[in-house]
């Protein structure tokens, strides 16, 4: 079988399949899965072509992470093949934990298991049944190889992950200011005493990718529609939880049903609750909410209506926080109009915050290389842009509730 694919991708055209052991794990059921798992979440209410998939997003990255490791061996960097594979493996694996709809799930039906702990359990799964092939992979996964510049490329401020997705989510949401020049930044890569820096060249293309960072944050990944979607498919699966666990019946798949009933943390994260997690997709949740929507509670019938015919709540959004009184006449009005309890109200009245920071300047700092050999904070090397702003972070206070009488 020739394993040397090609696949045609719109953003970087024709992308190579790097060897035999990425193209097996490509097409093990765990990663197909990444095909059923939107990349954005409830991002398509908002923007309608937001459609692409984790599949698409980890493709991306394996070609990014090529390019990563030609150009430094092309500067000297020495890398085994090995540790290319190893690369190449980490980097294609780094999301496989995703739940449906990418990040609803660890807020509602898994107590607190991240999907970087789940990615993780996969690989280890996956690592046995691949004669440990992946035991590299995992170390540089996890932060633990002593070559700190492989781990970066996985997991720091500009790491491959962070690429790929703010360049993709720009084209399929077609919001331009996000788009960034990633085939740039990672020819301006190089690395100094194991760590990886970028080339005095590159500053001003750091400074673009770090305002297209911000805009993202804003303008997309934390839209005011899209933050209200999300947060009622979170409390769509909390209340069936909440009714499965009162035994009232709900219909909706194996996988799904299996979340619903049992309580899942890490203590009891088991290889059949991992085997059955991987069954579980975008597709379960979206035929669960057709279904419920027509179901006797008041609550559940009506959060499924709100998200599958797209009449969600209103959202108000300021940078104070909201006083208790405005949420308590909101829940007061639900409760007299439709005679339904403080508790039940709550799901269609809440308030929260989100929080944003493009640059954290603690820890995986952006480091900039001069050619006298100097290394020095992207924020301190900027002379063009004040990029201090961008690491603090901004926070924003929402209230949502409901337009109308449900």
């Amino acid at each position: 079988m020739n394993k040397l694919k090609i696949l045609n991708d719109p953003i970087y055209g024709f992308i190579t399949i790097p060897n035999s052991l990425i193209f097996d794990l490509i097409q093990h059921k765990y990663f197909q899965r990444l095909r059923r798992i939107t990349q954005m979440g409830m991002s398509y209410l908002v923007y309608p072509g937001a459609h692409h998939t984790r599949f698409h997003h980890a493709i991306g990255c394996v070609n990014l992470m090529q390019k990563a490791v030609n150009i430094l061996r092309f500067k000297g960097v020495t890398i085994s093949k090995d540790e290319e594979d190893a690369l190449y493996v980490a980097i294609l694996l780094h999301d496989i934990g995703h739940g449906p709809f990418s990040h609803a799930m660890e807020h509602s039906i898994v107590n607190n298991v991240s999907h970087e702990e789940i990615s993780l359990l996969l690989m280890k799964k996956l690592n046995q049944e691949f004669n440990s092939n992946l035991t590299l992979a995992i170390q540089i996964f996890k932060g633990e190889y002593h070559r700190k510049f492989m781990c970066q490329l996985i997991s720091s401020q500009l790491d491959i992950d962070r690429l790929d997705y703010l360049r993709r989510d720009s084209f399929y949401t077609g919001v331009a200011e996000g788009n960034v020049n990633s085939e740039r930044l990672i020819t301006m890569l190089n690395v100094v005493d194991e760590e990886l820096v970028v080339e005095e060249k590159g500053i001003y293309s750091v400074e673009k990718f770090l305002i297209a960072r911000r805009f993202m944050y804003w303008q997309v990944y934390l839209h005011k529609t899209g933050l209200a979607a999300e947060q009622l498919l979170i409390r769509v699966l909390k209340r069936a939880k909440e009714l499965a666990n009162r035994s009232i019946e709900l219909n909706a798949s194996k996988p799904l049903s299996y979340f619903l009933c049992n309580e899942i943390s890490h203590s009891n994260f088991s290889d059949s609750t991992l085997n059955i997690f991987s069954q579980l997709d975008d597709y379960d949740v979206v035929s669960a909410m057709k279904e419920w929507q027509n179901h006797d509670d008041f609550v559940l019938s009506n959060l499924c209506k709100m998200i599958i015919n797209r009449d969600l709540l209103k959202v108000k959004i300021k940078s104070k926080p909201f006083k208790g009184s405005t949420l308590d006449k909101h829940l007061n009005n639900l409760t007299s109009v439709h005679g339904i309890s403080q508790e039940e109200a709550s799901y269609f009245v809440f308030k929260g915050e989100v929080s944003n920071q493009a640059y954290g300047i603690k820890g995986k700092n952006i480091n900039i290389l001069y050619k006298s050999g100097k290394i020095e904070d992207i924020v301190k090397a900027s002379d063009h842009l004040n990029l201090k702003p961008l690491s603090k972070p901004i926070t924003k206070y929402y209230i949502c509730y409901p337009k109308e009488k449900l």
